[in-house]
């Protein structure tokens, strides 16, 4: 049998966090996804690998078992020791325990495909003969704006020769799983999990965006406005006389909407940026320099 490595599936180093594993999953997902690649056998067979690798390093115990197995393994090949030669036996889930590969593809959705002999060999009897009596959900991932994630959107889920429009609600952050009821194969629910663009303007804290704005030195130290982006348009800033550089003016309400309630928003926080002139006229040198004489 042929030892597979999920973290080498998933680009992954071994001590990753359950974070980057879902991360490095939801690119490669995106990536090979039948979907995105009709009619091409190798982008198929490598999202079946990938949504093994993911089912393994997702779970706490089976992660858990696969890393004990890994050492195992990487210690008898330094010894010199053959793939052929290694004992699976002691490996084998269950006892040696055979589950029957239907049972499988049922637990883990169609779109997972067909499972390696070494996937139902270590873990087949992991937790399947009370989970393979409901299928579970199929997951997707699906990639929105962060405008899109302010506003709310939609997008069309083709399943099984139908296609369903999905609306994805406003305030979903990254990670929000979609629920599209009865989508998936044999009646099955599909989540769509949310994925969010970065967006050059902004940065989400939560229900918060933060941003920068800029003026120049004379409005820092005589007071003005300046030009803000928000997620509805650019706004006006009033900047007080005396204005520090790195001065965070809070918006309120003019972050992100909460997912519950769509009315109710998160603020914007400002970071000031001030500019100095490289380059002064004749006139603005001799008054600064006479402002510079004068005592504070």
């Amino acid at each position: 049998m042929e030892y597979k490595d999920y973290y080498k599936v998933l680009g992954v180093a071994r001590n990753a966090s359950a974070d980057d594993i879902r991360k490095a999953y939801r690119k490669l997902a995106m990536q090979y996804h039948p979907d995105r690649n009709a009619g091409d056998k190798q982008a198929e067979e490598r999202f079946k690998e990938i949504n093994e690798a993911y089912q393994v390093l997702s779970d706490e115990q089976k992660r858990a078992r696969y890393d004990q197995l890994g050492s195992d393994y990487s210690n008898w090949r330094q010894r010199g020791g053959s793939p052929t030669d290694f004992n699976w036996g002691q490996w084998t889930s269950g006892g040696g325990t055979r589950v029957d590969m239907g049972d499988l593809n049922d637990l883990f959705g169609s779109e997972g495909g067909t499972f390696s002999d070494f996937f139902r060999s270590i873990f087949g009897g992991m937790g399947t003969a009370q989970a393979a009596r409901t299928p579970m959900a199929n997951q997707q991932p699906v990639r929105i704006t962060l405008k899109e994630a302010y506003e709310g959107t939609t997008r069309q889920l083709t399943s099984e020769a139908r296609k369903v429009q999905v609306r994805i609600p406003a305030g979903v952050k990254e990670g929000s799983k979609v629920r599209v009821a009865g989508a998936g194969p044999q009646g099955t629910d599909v989540y769509l999990i949310v994925e969010i663009e970065e967006d050059e303007r902004f940065e989400r804290d939560g229900n918060d965006l933060r941003a920068t704005a800029s003026v120049d030195v004379f409005t820092a130290i005589l007071g003005g406005e300046a030009e803000v982006e928000t997620m509805t348009g650019k706004v006006k800033l009033t900047i007080p006389p005396g204005t520090q550089p790195e001065q965070v003016f809070r918006l309120a309400g003019r972050g992100m909407p909460q997912l519950k309630n769509s009315h109710v928003k998160g603020d914007l926080y400002v970071r000031l940026k001030v500019q100095v002139p490289k380059y002064l006229s004749s006139k603005q040198r001799e008054l600064l320099e006479e402002a510079a004489r004068i005592k504070f």
